[in-house]
């Protein structure tokens, strides 16, 4: 029989990652035209924002803290809705980095939120016009706390939102796409797309032990490490007993990957819970 002996959480330290909107990227490419294209349509099958792979970091749902506020981004499922004020960006970050790698066109569909998965597909209605239109999020922010999204200006055109600069809308998930996704998908794509994240389901371990006191002490260094609580699992096998020492809180199994790539647990295995 397992044993599970949990030490209480006592603080949250940051783990900061690529922000988005209110620390964007400096760099800039020449060739960006800030005016539409001729051709321009709402599609951003058409209009892509530019991946930069060196630069891409997957942060899809991996915490993060700007100006001492900790987000964790947030566990959705389709069709789950949301209301707030939404605002939008324009040429001032035209061709700068968005958190996740890829540089911000402002002529795609794409939108900055500051929890919801990267590459979520969200349609925003303006609650003013009754207009609507789907973006997929691809940016961090907008770090105000009276606002919920920061809309491409394509986007916002799409709403006419562009005068006023905020609109109330109503935002509804629609799907998720891949890590590498660059364009929004059809209908029957987003059928295919998974209908929720997962929560909680996965763990890292960083340690096992033969014996008890090894990973007693294990447990009580690591723990609220970077927020995330330490536990011991008991475990019966065939070779003998063990006292396995295990990370738990990730919302994600990226979130885990993410936090092993950036931390001091590089060489710890990533488990999937009962």
């Amino acid at each position: 029989m397992n044993k599970l002996f949990i030490v209480p959480s006592l603080s949250l330290l940051a783990f900061v990652f690529l922000a988005g909107c209110s620390t964007r990227g400096t760099g800039t490419y020449r060739h960006y035209d800030k005016t539409p294209p001729k051709e321009y349509v709402d599609d951003s099958r058409v209009y892509r924002s530019h991946l930069d792979k060196k630069k891409y970091s997957h942060p899809t749902m991996r915490p993060y803290v700007v100006r001492g506020i900790r987000y964790h981004p947030t566990v959705v499922s389709v069709g789950d809705r949301f209301k707030g004020n939404a605002s939008w960006y324009g040429p001032d970050f035209h061709g700068k980095l968005t958190s996740n790698g890829e540089r911000y066109n402002m002529w795609s569909m794409t939108a900055a939120h500051k929890t919801l998965p990267m590459n979520t597909i969200v349609k925003v209605t303006n609650k003013r016009n009754g207009k609507s239109t789907v973006v997929r999020i691809n940016d961090r922010g907008p770090f105000v706390s009276t606002r919920i999204i920061d809309l491409s200006k394509a986007a916002a055109s799409k709403i006419d939102m562009i005068g006023t600069g905020t609109a109330p809308v109503i935002i509804e998930i629609l799907g998720f796409e891949g890590k590498r996704a660059h364009s929004i998908p059809n209908k029957n794509q987003l059928a295919k797309s998974p209908k929720s994240v997962s929560l909680d389901n996965f763990a890292l371990q960083i340690a096992s032990f033969t014996k008890i006191e090894g990973a007693i002490k294990t447990q009580e260094k690591y723990n609220n490490i970077d927020g995330y609580k330490s536990v011991i699992k008991d475990v019966e096998t065939d070779k003998g007993r063990f006292f396995k020492v295990w990370l738990e809180g990730f919302k994600s199994e990226q979130e885990a990957r993410d936090y092993k790539a950036n931390s001091r647990f590089k060489h710890a295995f990533i488990v999937k819970k009962d």
